[in-house]
Parts: C-alpha cells; sequence; structure tokens
C-alpha cells in the first residue's frame, strides 16, 4: 500500500536515515520506534509528503487516501468544532462549504450555478455515500467527551488538550487507508487512550504509530518498525514481543563482538611479536590478512543508550508525610477541587489519576505551593523534603546557561562535579553539557530536570507527566527508579506501564468532585473500580 525506495534523509553531515526500502501492508498496524533525535517524526513527515527527503520516493498505490494526525492545535482555531472534524476530509469540507454557499447567495435561473450545484452534490456522495458525516461527526465529538450543545463553539474556546483530541477526531473520520499517527496519546487522559485503542484496533487499512506509551503499543500494533543506526528493521509482534527479540538479539550481538575483540586481540599479539622474526614473518602476515577481515564495527550493538535514574534521599522519610484536609478550588464560576481531604502514610507511592480537567494539576501545584487553595489545608511532615516536576517542565527550563551551570543555580554548594556526572547518568555526554537550555529540545528539558532532581536528594517527589517527552528507554528507567526510591511519590500519569512500575497506591479524582483512594497497584485498581 506504501512503499519507499532508498529513502535517505541527511542534514549536512547527519545522516538520519540511509537507503530505507520497506512496504506498508494492508491490515498491518506498524509501531515506529527508536531513540530520541533517530528521525522517526521526519520519517513519519516525509511518508506524509510535509517534507521531502534529501533522495530517494515514498509511492502510494493509486486511488488510496493518506491521513496524518495533524500537530498544530492552534490551525484551525476560527472553526466550530465540528468543521474542524469535517476538515479532515477536505474534498468534502470545501464540497460542503461551497454548496452552502450557493444556496445561501446563489442565482438559481443560472445555469451556471445549477450545474456546479450538480457536481458539488456529486462530489459529496463520493465522499460521504450514507449522507452521515454530520452523525459520525457528533458520535467522535461526544465520545471525545464534548457535549452536543458545544459542537457549534469556536475552537479558540477549547485548552490544548481538547484542541489535540479534535485534531484525533480530524484524521480518524476521514477514515483513510493509511493513517500516520504520531504520538496520539499526548494529552489524553486513560479513557480516551483505552477508546483510541478500539478503534485502532478496527482500522482496516494500513497503521503506522509512534509512541512512547508501552501499554499503548502492546495493545494496538502488529508490527514494530525499529529505527537503529540509520536503517529500518522489522519485527513482527507488538513492543512487549520486540522487546525480547531485541534483547536476545542484543546479546547474541555482545557475545560475538567480545569474541571478535579478543579474536583481533590475540591476532594484533601474534603480529606485534612475530613480524620481526624472519621464519614467522610468513606466518604472520597470514594474521594479518586475517585481521584486515575482521571487521569488528560490522557487529553492532543498538545506539539506544539508557539513562541511569536514581533518586537518593539525604535523609529517612518520617512517618507523618503529607495530611490533606477539606482542598476546595475555583477558577470562576467552574469547581476544580471540592473538600479534597487524603492521608499519604510513610512508603506511599502514589499514582494520581483522573480524566484530564478534574484538577490533579492543579492539587499539586497547591501541595508545591505555587497556588493557593480557595479553602481547606495541607501540612508536610517535618522531616519531608520535597522536588517538584511540572507538567510545563519544557516552559521552567529556560535560559542561557549550560546545562551544568542552569543546575547549579539552584544551589551554589552543589559541586560541579557532581552536577556533571548526574548529567551524564542522563545521557549528556561531555560536549553535550556544553549546549544552552533553550537550545535544548523538549526531551532533553525533561532530562534535564530529572537531573536536577536527583542532585535534590529529597525524600519525597511529586511528578507530573514526567514521560512526556521521554522516549520509550528513558521512561522504563524512570519507573524502575521510583520502584527503588526510597522515599514517597505522587505521580500524575496516563502511562500504565510506568503506574504500573512503581505505584502502590492509587487515587483517583473523579469528575464529580469525589475522590476514590485505593491502597494497592493500579491493576488491582482497575479490575475492581473500572470494570
Amino acid at each position: 500500500m506504501l512503499s519507499t525506495v532508498n529513502l535517505t534523509q541527511r542534514y549536512g553531515k547527519r545522516v538520519l536515515f540511509d537507503k530505507i526500502n520497506i512496504t506498508l501492508d494492508a491490515g498491518k498496524r506498524y509501531g515506529l520506534i527508536g531513540a530520541n533525535g533517530a528521525g522517526k517524526s521526519t520519517f513519519m513527515k516525509i511518508l506524509a509528503g510535509e517534507l521531502e527527503p534529501s533522495d530517494g520516493e515514498v509511492q502510494l498505490q493509486p486511488g488510496l487516501k493518506l491521513g496524518m494526525l495533524s500537530q498544530n492545535q492552534y490551525a484551525f482555531e476560527d472553526f466550530t468544532l465540528k468543521d474542524a472534524v469535517l476538515y479532515g476530509n477536505k474534498k468534502l469540507y470545501d464540497a460542503q462549504k461551497e454548496k452552502e454557499k450557493l444556496y445561501m447567495e446563489g442565482d438559481f435561473e443560472s445555469d451556471e450555478v445549477n450545474n456546479r450545484l450538480a457536481e458539488l452534490e456529486m462530489i459529496c456522495a463520493d465522499e460521504d455515500p450514507t449522507y452521515e458525516s454530520d452523525v459520525k461527526i457528533e458520535k467522535l465529538l461526544t465520545t471525545l467527551g464534548f457535549p452536543v450543545e458545544q459542537h457549534d463553539d469556536l475552537m479558540s474556546s477549547l485548552t490544548g488538550g481538547d484542541k489535540f483530541k479534535i485534531l484525533l477526531a480530524q484524521v480518524l473520520f476521514l477514515k483513510p487507508d493509511v493513517l500516520l499517527l504520531d504520538e496520539p496519546t499526548n494529552n489524553l487522559d486513560m479513557e480516551t487512550i483505552a477508546w483510541l485503542e478500539n478503534e485502532l484496533k478496527r482500522h482496516e487499512g494500513t497503521l503506522l504509530v509512534i509512541s512512547h506509551d508501552r501499554h499503548f503499543l502492546n495493545g494496538v500494533v502488529t508490527h514494530i518498525l525499529d529505527l537503529d543506526f540509520q536503517n529500518i528493521r522489522e519485527f513482527t509482534g507488538n513492543y512487549d514481543e520486540w522487546y525480547i527479540a531485541a534483547n536476545l538479539i542484543s546479546k547474541q550481538a555482545q557475545a560475538d563482538r567480545s569474541k571478535a575483540l579478543k579474536e583481533k586481540d590475540e591476532l594484533e599479539k601474534f603480529i606485534a611479536r612475530f613480524s620481526a622474526n624472519a621464519s614467522k614473518a610468513k606466518q604472520a602476515t597470514s594474521r594479518q590478512k586475517q585481521l584486515d577481515k575482521l571487521d569488528v564495527q560490522e557487529i553492532k550493538l543498538s545506539s539506544r543508550r539508557d539513562p541511569s535514574i536514581m533518586f537518593k534521599p539525604h535523609r529517612e522519610i518520617g512517618n507523618e508525610v503529607l495530611e490533606v484536609e477539606n482542598l476546595s478550588k475555583s477558577y470562576g464560576d467552574e469547581k476544580v477541587l471540592e473538600n479534597i481531604s487524603f492521608k499519604v502514610n510513610k512508603g506511599d507511592k502514589i499514582a494520581l489519576i483522573g480524566a484530564n480537567g478534574v484538577g490533579k494539576t492543579t492539587l499539586l501545584e497547591i501541595l508545591m505551593g505555587k497556588l493557593e487553595a480557595d479553602s481547606g489545608k495541607f501540612n508536610w511532615g517535618q522531616t519531608i523534603t520535597t522536588t517538584y516536576f511540572p507538567q510545563n517542565t519544557t516552559d521552567v527550563v529556560v535560559g542561557d546557561e549550560e546545562l551544568p551551570q542552569w543546575i547549579q543555580g539552584f544551589d551554589p554548594k552543589w559541586h560541579i562535579d557532581d552536577i556533571r556526572k548526574t548529567l551524564g547518568r542522563m545521557l549528556f555526554s561531555g560536549e553535550e553539557q556544553k549546549k544552552k537550555i533553550d537550545a535544548c529540545s523538549g526531551g532533553e528539558k525533561h532530562r534535564v530536570m530529572l537531573s536536577k532532581m536527583m542532585m535534590d536528594s529529597a525524600n519525597f517527589l511529586v511528578l507530573d507527566e514526567p514521560n512526556n517527552h521521554l522516549d520509550l528507554e528513558a521512561i522504563v528507567a524512570l519507573g524502575e527508579a521510583l520502584h527503588n526510591y526510597q522515599g514517597g511519590a505522587i505521580c500524575v500519569s496516563h502511562d500504565r506501564e510506568l503506574i504500573d512500575a512503581f505505584a502502590n497506591r492509587v487515587i483517583k479524582l473523579n469528575e464529580d468532585g469525589t475522590l476514590t483512594d485505593f491502597e494497592g497497584n493500579y491493576e488491582d485498581f482497575v479490575e475492581q473500580h473500572e470494570n
């Protein structure tokens, strides 16, 4: 259905991928994975025709529709919600709008107008044979949490997360033969992610998705495309199945490489020892030929690097941790939190969950002193020191300092060598540490913030969607770090695999203002409360 022929993309001397030849088949759902910066989004944009490749071409089977999830949340500010969704099928949108205009303003005595109306009617019939586009759009919007009375509101009235939902509805409405989705779960709550999983499983054409949500990938994809070493390797199966296979391949490659290095070392020693000896010269020449043929570089391991995240509290956490009593907060007439009460105990690692807009971020900002509650109170224990990962980390991590200096600005007593070591654990090599903060990508800013949190050595972590912008390897490392952490934690996340890794308690903020507090892991919570 969709193929690439010698597809190459380079920026100056840097090659993202080189001579990629793959075919994406109908009925298969592909997950495109790779380290941050490997070129996943670039590859997808080239497939969609949004970017020109440096070399090679993309071939789409004639007559097929291709749709890609838009990333520009502000492209449709003057559209109503339903028109923004209809725009997903631009041919139908244009025909409907021109038809409406002609009916409003056209001269029905004119043959030209009547002929044009007939043409537009044919386009509408081709694109919407059952004349159910309005019904389909209404169903999509309602399912995504937009009531019917909101469907004529302008896109400009929505928050960023809700705008993204409309863009998702837009590309799904098209029902393309080839569907390309770049991080579709960003800004979605767990219920919407579950709905999207079911929608995509029913997709009858070809699907290519980029996601850092392992649970989502496991639930949706049938094949994995691994972008590594400027090439793409295809695996049959979901992410977990790829992970097992890739680790086996990696271990075998490591063994082969170790064997080759040992052989190379022995050959070099032999040559050095006997090259000057006339009686051994012939043998040494033979060994030199063997050495020349032995290309250790060909035995490649994965280019991915796993960060080493480790939170070490400077002091043991006490028995009195946090008590929240009757916290309430409103924005204008909208109540976000109402009489929220709970107590955090020693050893608690809490997953704070709930639909978008129920007040998770607001609650954390109140607890961290960034917002004032309208009423109620909270109290941290005397032994507690906190460190905070805000949801808007990419907006907070700003400045023209180099990475170590930015972190040292929080505490001049932190030794620069310790800061450099911590940044190194987060995959910033020596030269990369000289990068200016403002030049960092979203993923890099998140790794800088995690480095700063490691330097804090706090005994209580407060994290608001820390997995956004992180690649899969970093999310796995974060889950392990939270699991091994000897302090307490509250973490907002929609990533089920991350929550499964660390949470021993789940607090859900419900849309009716109530709170569900569950002692146990997320899997048990789902079993008791979601089914």
